[in-house]
């Protein structure tokens, strides 16, 4: 044991080597935008005077406005785009004066604007809504050019589009 060994230093880690060795900092990767080529901003569109066109699948749902988009019986028009070109966002007005907004950078869906009715409704009861059931939308260019007219009906629009809800009440009774 005759090897002498250098005497112990303190090392303060936060400060040591600092100057010593020069930082390499690795570029860092700007998020990119979350939308998609191909979906337009609905003033862009208003500019430009493009038409917008909707699906005639929006007419038939017999969806319930206070009830979940889920609810409806053909679930696949659902993905379907609200309009056409795809938008990232559009107003929907009611007659009575209430307007929500459907956004969807991917281009707004059908269950996105159903989605943006049912958060305005979903507390209401049924024997509140005069008018409970979604009959369509109207794109008017004349009146507005950024927003669409959302119509309402007392009956479900489509043939044997009951309120799924109550459907499965009655087949849960029968079962038992």
């Amino acid at each position: 044991m005759s090897e002498t060994l250098a005497p112990l230093s303190k090392v303060d880690s936060a400060v040591d080597g600092v100057h010593d060795i020069p930082h390499n900092k690795a570029q860092k990767h700007r998020r990119s935008s979350s939308s998609v080529s191909g979906v337009f901003n609905i003033l862009d569109l208003e500019r430009e005077r493009t038409e917008l066109t909707l699906p005639i699948e929006t007419q038939r749902t017999g969806w319930k406005i206070n009830s979940s988009p889920n609810t409806i019986e053909d679930t696949s028009i659902l993905k379907l785009p609200l309009v056409t070109p795809p938008v990232k966002k559009i107003d929907l007005h009611f007659p009575l004066g209430m307007e929500v907004t459907a956004r969807n950078m991917k281009g707004v869906t059908i269950k996105d604007a159903m989605d943006a009715i049912h958060k305005a409704y979903k507390k209401r009861s049924d024997d509140e809504l005069e008018s409970p059931y979604l009959a369509g939308f109207e794109w008017d260019k004349e009146e507005c050019w950024t927003r669409l007219i959302v119509h309402l009906q007392k009956n479900p629009g489509s043939a044997g589009a009951a309120n799924s809800n109550s459907q499965k009440k009655k087949s849960k009774k029968n079962s038992q």
